[in-house]
């Protein structure tokens, strides 16, 4: 606690948060809402609620600008957010201090991912992390589906799973980036860019087979678009994908990003119109984490970027 005022005006008390208060305040202002950030937290949202408003009643401001269900951060908010980031991120360090000079054993981490997210994202999210926390051993699973990856943080054989983004409501996540959504064509298709999602109707299309969980997603979009694409190549080979489309059997739905780096000039990429956009997440069961699973949230939260659509 510190005095404030002066020997006219008298003295008045001004309480420092705790770390929980800031911790709590940086998981609303990443949840959105109090509900949220109080499943992220492992509290009952009723003491989150609490922590917030004695935090807010300490510094005199409103940090929080409440909207129905959800709330915003004030300007002061922000400010505070910002700063907290900064201090919980030094703590962070120093325990990491505590751990290199320690018993010298490793500390394990496992994620578990999608292929095309290890390549992507993970690979890039890693390095990063394990430079600063080098005391971290990260090990990585790859499973095909959403399906897959839930059962592997169900039944305890992963902590997190980077993934595409609604998962079970059985889970906590934590919005790491959105990733545009495109459609790969053969070169020479005659389709207008960015493309209507209406003309995926009849589109002789590379798919994913039938009963697999990408197909699944596929169709759940195409019903609510209400367009009916042409199978043209069913395959779940990543690389069939790629052949298929240069090949000019038929086009293909797959993140930007990837898609780039997986056809280069050989095949023709174009945004949707409207553009579509994927978000992407760490999912983990409702249940306290790690430190070491704690701390690569906050790294992915800071290095991942966010993929808009490309003009």
């Amino acid at each position: 606690m510190a005095l404030t005022g002066t020997a006219g005006r008298g003295y008045r008390p001004v309480m420092t948060p705790t770390l929980a208060q800031l911790r709590y305040l940086v998981a609303v202002a990443d949840c959105r809402s109090i509900t949220g950030a109080a499943a992220s937290v492992f509290v009952a949202q009723s003491a989150l609620s609490r922590a917030v408003q004695a935090m807010e009643r300490d510094l005199g401001v409103d940090l929080l600008a409440r909207r129905g269900r959800g709330v915003d951060l004030t300007p002061e908010g922000s400010r505070v957010v910002r700063l907290a980031r900064t201090v919980l991120d030094a703590v962070e360090a120093i325990d990491d201090i505590g751990t290199a000079h320690g018993k010298g054993s490793r500390v394990p981490l496992t994620l578990v991912t999608t292929p095309t997210l290890a390549l992507d994202l993970a690979a890039r999210l890693i390095p990063g992390f394990t430079e600063r926390h080098p005391g971290v051993d990260v090990r990585i699973r790859q499973r095909d589906s959403r399906e897959h990856l839930v059962r592997e943080l169900m039944d305890g054989r992963a902590e997190l799973a980077l993934v595409d983004l609604p998962v079970d409501k059985e889970l906590s996540t934590h919005h790491i980036q959105e990733r545009e959504v495109v459609l790969i064509s053969p070169v020479g298709s005659r389709l207008p860019d960015p493309v209507p999602f209406r003309l995926l109707d009849g589109l002789p299309m590379v798919l994913p087979t039938p009963g697999a969980g990408r197909r699944t997603e596929l169709e759940a979009m195409f019903s609510c678009l209400g367009v009916r694409p042409a199978p043209s190549l069913e395959a779940d080979e990543r690389l069939a994908w790629v052949t298929g489309v240069t090949d000019g059997r038929g086009s293909l739905i797959w993140y930007r990003d990837v898609a780039l780096r997986a056809f280069g000039h050989r095949a023709e990429i174009r945004s949707f119109d409207p553009p579509l956009l994927r978000p992407v997440g760490i999912a983990h069961p409702r249940r306290p984490l790690s430190r070491a699973a704690r701390a690569f949230i906050a790294e992915a939260r800071r290095k991942a970027p966010v993929r808009e659509p490309a003009r």
